[in-house]
């Protein structure tokens, strides 16, 4: 059974950064993509950023250059280093462990809070 499990989110003002973390549990974190997704009240959950077990990497276009997905398959945690950060980036973000680089798998972690406000 995999279990996730986000850190780092908070209240952050705009302009400034946030990195969250997502320990895995389990041996098979080294072989999936990972990926952390967002949702706002009444919208879809949608993906910010994915990353392969090689380190491939897929970002939603809106925020290339922003923010940047990272993993250390030794400590089995995936990292979302987000900068410039705006109040529409206010959401749940939650991690999953994906089948590729666009395909969730029924694997999630429970959410963590990002607030972006003055």
């Amino acid at each position: 059974q995999v279990q996730l499990v986000e850190s780092g989110g908070g209240l952050v003002q705009p302009g400034g950064s946030l990195r969250l973390s997502c320990a895995a549990s389990g041996s098979i974190f080294s072989i999936y993509a990972m990926g952390w997704y967002r949702q706002v009240p009444g919208k879809q959950r949608e993906l910010v950023a994915a990353i392969t077990s090689g380190g491939s990497t897929n970002y939603a276009d809106s925020l290339k250059g922003r923010f940047t997905i990272s993993r250390d398959n030794a400590k089995n945690t995936v990292y979302l280093q987000m900068n410039n950060l705006k109040p529409e980036d206010t959401a749940v973000y939650y991690c999953n462990l994906m089948r590729d680089l666009r395909n969730s798998m029924d694997y999630w972690g429970q959410g963590t809070q990002v607030t972006v406000s003055s």
